[in-house]
């Protein structure tokens, strides 16, 4: 059984920087798709970035440039590097996991980040 804790959320003050990271457990973490994905209220999930189980990435338009999507299979985590945050930025960050070929999506509980001032 997968599961996902993500940690390093908290408040930070705008053009900050933060790293989220996300503790996979279970068995064939190098052949999952992790992706990180944000909620802000009263809006619906959305996509921030991804990694395929090869390295490839993709990050929404909105954070291109200033974030980071990594993974260290040795570790089994995958980590969101977070820098030039922006009010906007504010949302709870959910860890995603999904293995290619497979039906079952996995996510963590989330973590919840703040940009003010």
């Amino acid at each position: 059984q997968v599961q996902l804790v993500e940690s390093g959320g908290g408040l930070v003050q705008p053009g900050g920087s933060l790293r989220l990271s996300c503790a996979f457990s279970g068995s064939f973490f190098s052949a999952f798709a992790m992706g990180w994905y944000r909620q802000a209220p009263g809006k619906q999930r959305e996509l921030v970035a991804g990694i395929s189980s090869g390295g490839s990435t993709n990050y929404a338009d909105s954070v291109k440039g200033r974030f980071t999507i990594s993974r260290d299979n040795a570790k089994k985590t995958v980590y969101l590097q977070m820098n030039s945050l922006k009010p906007e930025d504010t949302a709870v960050y959910y860890c995603n996991a999904k293995m290619v070929a497979a039906p079952k999506v996995y996510w963590g509980q989330g973590t919840q980040i703040s940009v003010s001032s």
